[in-house]
Order: structure tokens, then sequence, then C-alpha cells
């Protein structure tokens, strides 16, 4: 957590913030009454488990998990220490141990579940993160996350983002405009929501999203901060890249998938918005054991 990762646009503070309600969430949504299986086990038996990958992976999210048990040590007045063996943003082969975790067997096993859920999410986001900046080595390209993330875990997934490599887009509706189709209809064109834009909030970066060439030379006209290629041909985008534009940095969006992204070539600097990043993730596996 003390890690600085260059693509992170989330303060501190409201990352400590995101820990603090993930953890309580996911362990309020787990226990409810109460741990009825852990109540099996002798009160004041102590334990020491191993959790480990079963896959290839990149860790991410230390800090849920021990924000999970700190609550847990807190609420049951016990003490879980953990040894961690990785750094958030380190690579894992399969079989790797990620944490040892020591304390009474009563807490340990009532946090599992939900250290797991989050570790194993943002390990798999960071992973995929990972994956899709290594194609964008030698290559000036910006690869950024979009607001397509699992609900409640926007903040923990564009910090994974970040862990792995990539960068955040803004992190909801208030940091920047984004002007898509639906605005530009309802605002009677382009020029006019940009215009609207820069009066109600000087200072905010402006993003339009453009589908036709038409609507592309109103947004260059306009100077919009960033215009937002969607799905335009890889022909169309490739001749787009090499247009001056002084006042805007271009941006490519729209099924944008590790199987069939290719860095274009020759280009000035250009971002790409990829919401697999976050939306297509799938849970690392990860197996807790008790090893002591």
């Amino acid at each position: 957590m003390s890690q600085h990762f260059v693509g992170l646009t989330v303060s501190p503070e409201q990352l400590q913030t995101a820990i603090n309600l993930n953890a309580q969430a996911a362990l309020d949504e787990d226990i409810q009454s109460g741990d009825i299986t852990a109540e099996l086990i002798p009160q004041d038996t102590r334990i020491t488990a191993r959790v480990i990958t079963r896959e290839q992976t990149t860790l991410c999210g230390s800090a849920w998990v021990d924000k999970v048990y700190a609550l847990l040590a807190a609420q049951n007045q016990s003490q879980a220490k953990i040894t961690w063996h990785l750094n958030d943003g380190d690579s894992a082969a399969a079989g790797s141990a990620l944490f040892d975790i020591t304390g009474h067997a009563r807490t340990l096993l009532t946090g599992e579940r939900a250290a797991l859920n989050l570790l194993q999410t943002l390990c798999a986001t960071a992973h995929t993160a990972k994956r899709y900046a290594q194609l964008t080595q030698g290559h000036a390209i910006t690869l950024l996350d979009t607001r397509k993330t699992l609900p409640g875990l926007r903040i923990a997934q564009k910090y994974a983002v970040a862990v792995g490599g990539c960068h955040n887009h803004r992190l909801g509706l208030w940091d920047a405009f984004l002007i898509k189709e639906n605005h530009i209809a309802a605002c009677g064109g382009i020029s006019r929501a940009i215009a609207q834009a820069r009066t109600l909030k000087p200072g905010k970066p402006v993003q339009v999203e453009v589908e036709t060439q038409q609507e592309l030379s109103e947004a260059l006209a306009a100077k919009a901060d960033i215009i937002m290629l969607d799905n335009f041909s890889r022909e169309d985008t490739q001749v787009i890249l090499n247009t001056p534009a002084p006042d805007s940095v271009f941006e490519v969006s729209g099924n944008v998938e590790l199987n069939n992204f290719t860095p274009m070539a020759s280009c000035q600097p250009y971002r790409v918005s990829v919401g697999a990043l976050t939306k297509h993730v799938k849970a690392v596996d990860l197996s807790f054991r008790v090893i002591a």
C-alpha cells in the first residue's frame, strides 16, 4: 500500500475509505448474526493457515485482507498476524504462497471467505491489466480502465488496474465530462455541449465521443480536450491518429480485447480505454489451508 503506482489517480484518503467500506461490507454480508460453524471450534484454539494461488497471477489487495482481519480481531478481541510473501504488483506462479496467517481458529476461518473474495477479484484485475500493459511496451499508448466496474468495488478495481501497469480513466460522473451520443442529442450538438461544459465547470476535462467523420471535425473545431473514437475501423483510426490535433488527445474505444488488440505504430501518443480490464475479470483460484 505504500507503493506508488503511476496510473493511479485515487487519493490515499479515497483508497483507505474504500478499503474500510469494502472490508466491512464483505464481513457484514457473510456473518450476519454469527458464524455458527466456527462456533464448533473451541474458543481458545489457535492455528496457522496459508493462502496459495492455484494459477499464475499478480498479487493485489493485501490491504483489503489486512483490514478484514483487523476488523475481526477488534471485534473478537483476538490478534491475527499476517505475513505476506509478496507485495502488490508482484507476479506469482501457480502454487505460490501469498501469505500466512496465525491466530484464533474462529477468527481466521470466519474471515476466510470475505478476505479471499476481495483478494481473488483484485488479483485477477491486476493480472488482466498487466497482460494488456505488456502489449503496449515500446509504444506511446496510455491504456485506461472505464466505469464498467463491479458494484461497490470501483476504487478497489481502479487501484488494481494501476497495480497491473495500466491507468485510471475518470473515477465517476463528477470529475470529468464524457459527452456521449445521448448527451449530444439532448444538448443539441457537440459544439453546444462542449461550450456548455466549459461554462458549467471551468477547468474540468472535457471529453467527447465521436462516431463519424463529421462529429470528429466538430469536436476538433470545438477543441475538446479528449476525443474518443468509438468503433472506427482500424484503417480510419490509423489515419485519424496521424491527424494534427494541437488542442486534443485521441482515445480509441470499443471492442478492445486481448485477442484483437494490436498497437498502432507510427502514431502520435494516444489513449485506449478498455472496459475488459474490469468487467471481464475471472476471479483467481485461491486456496486457504491450515498448516499448523
